[in-house]
């Protein structure tokens, strides 16, 4: 059998950029990381508002600054933890052990499930924040559509982190059957 597309079969080869922009986990992380940026983008440059009777900016989402501040802190973490696990599908072919890349899956599932409760209770605050938000704070409706924009895409980051755990989980599976497969029949596991 020759190596699969996860063992170490096809570790060493020569990089190819378009095999890795057509798999779907990398496409997963690239519209994820894009959400990210819609949510932290949409919350800093719209999310906060100046009262002229107040000296001092105060968040859209209820004037509660911890929305806010959960908002751009989860977008920017994620924005990161992207870039990270797009290098890491980067540098995956090049992994030649095969207990080296199930670390390496296992850690995509363990994060991408995580970001995926973050952005659901990120998605639930948000939410709940602009449902109880006073319209005699923001009369002129400034922002709104930015605060919207940061809901919604914290609710489309939900399911986006999701199908990336759940792309793992099908890749260490993967994973297993090669090692197994190398372990029950050495000889025919070489190419």
């Amino acid at each position: 059998m020759e190596g699969g597309a996860y063992g170490a079969g096809k570790a060493g080869g020569a990089f190819d950029p378009h095999t890795l922009v057509r798999q779907p986990h990398t496409i997963l992380r690239v519209v994820s990381w894009v959400f990210s940026i819609v949510v932290f983008g949409s919350i800093v440059n719209e999310g906060y508002l100046n009262n002229n009777s107040e000296g001092e900016k105060f968040c859209i989402y209820n004037r509660n600054p911890n929305a806010c501040s959960y908002g751009v802190a989860v977008g920017v973490l994620a924005f990161l933890t992207c870039l990270l696990y797009l290098a890491l599908d980067v540098y995956f072919p090049q992994i030649s052990s095969v207990k080296d890349r199930k670390k390496a899956v296992l850690s995509d599932i363990g994060v991408s499930a995580f970001w995926a409760f973050l952005w659901f209770v990120g998605f639930c605050f948000l939410a709940n924040q602009w449902q109880v938000s006073k319209p005699k704070d923001n009369p002129m409706n400034e922002g709104t559509d930015a605060a919207r924009a940061a809901i919604t895409f914290s609710f489309f980051s939900i399911f986006t982190w999701s199908l990336t755990a759940a792309l793992a989980v099908r890749r260490f599976k993967d994973l297993t059957f090669q090692e197994e497969y190398s372990t029950l029949f050495p000889a025919s596991a070489q190419p």
